[in-house]
């Protein structure tokens, strides 16, 4: 009686596991490849060199050959009393025009368009996305004209009787808030307009009939409901109010005095206008370093479930 070899495990398509299972790796991994060589080259690779280059004192004139300087380019910001202006001034431009401005605004559009008729809902969005869609210097520009000393909104004040002053001068930080809740409060209204059209009719019926008002129905149940789209509009808000260069190019230039001067346009004032390519770098990794914590923040928040 002779021996016989034991039969490999099939699958249910009659192939053997540990055979079918080693080529198809390669194979699933195989069209992945130029898209990864694409972000190492385009993307991981010139971020590494700005790491390094944040450690140097590589300048644009007059240097032969860049050093390593450790954390001192890093040292220096943070007793760097325009650097410590320029944060503070970029955490209000960035509270008061996206936290609250395009948050605020595009959730009370999209929550009052619901409810308008077809032709103003046409009309009002077509208006506010205008806004967005116009080029950032187009818009810049726009808003200067709005704020300046012989602007629109003196005019305005002027036909009111109402005392006039020289927005760009007084408030210039929040003269380009304004300008950029402007411009950015379409998407916000985008995201909200599609998260409510996904509420169930009935619930919000049904609150109704129990007698719950408007804003009770707002806080305790649309709110609720559409927490994931505002964490979500909130990060994506935020991460894009961090890096706003050209609008308030255009519009101040940072100044007058420093006064309206984020920290993009301090970098690039560090980089390009004093040639301090390094300390300019180590200015851009701070401001990664910053957009990167409030990513962490709204992501821990998005992991909650409603």
């Amino acid at each position: 009686m002779t021996a016989t070899a034991p039969h490999p495990r099939v699958t249910k398509t009659g192939e053997d596991p540990h055979r079918a299972r080693g080529p198809r790796l390669p194979v699933r991994v195989l069209p992945l490849a130029p898209a990864v060589v694409l972000l190492l080259l385009f993307l991981a690779g010139p971020i590494a060199y700005c790491v390094y280059i944040a450690f140097t004192d590589l300048q644009l004139t007059g240097q032969a050959r860049e050093s390593f300087v450790g954390f001192d380019n890093f040292t220096r910001a943070f007793g760097d009393e325009a650097f410590l202006n320029a944060v503070w001034l970029t955490l209000v431009f960035t509270v008061v025009s996206s936290l609250i401005g395009q948050n605020t605004l595009g959730l009370a559009l999209a929550a009052l368009m619901r409810r308008a008729s077809k032709p103003v809902r046409t009309l009002t969005g077509g208006i506010v996305v205008t806004a967005w869609v116009l080029p950032e210097v187009v818009a810049g520009f726009l808003l200067y004209a709005f704020f300046r000393r012989e602007g629109t909104l003196n005019a305005i004040l002027d036909w009111l009787h109402l005392p006039a002053q020289n927005w760009l001068f007084t408030l210039p930080i929040l003269a380009v808030s304004f300008a950029n809740v402007w411009r950015g409060t379409a998407f916000s209204m985008l995201v909200y307009s599609a998260a409510l059209n996904e509420i169930p009719e009935e619930i919000t019926e049904a609150a109704e009939v129990d007698g719950a008002g408007g804003w009770r129905r707002m806080w305790h149940i649309t709110l609720p409901m559409i927490r994931r789209s505002i964490g979500t509009n909130l990060m994506l808000n935020t991460l894009q109010t961090l890096s706003v260069f050209g609008l308030i190019w255009v519009m101040t230039r940072g100044g007058p005095g420093g006064r309206s001067q984020t920290l993009p346009l301090f970098m690039y004032e560090q980089a390009f206008q004093n040639s301090l390519i390094g300390y300019g770098t180590a200015v851009a990794l701070l401001l990664l370093l910053v957009g990167s914590l409030f990513s962490l923040i709204y992501l821990r928040l998005l992991r909650t479930e409603v």
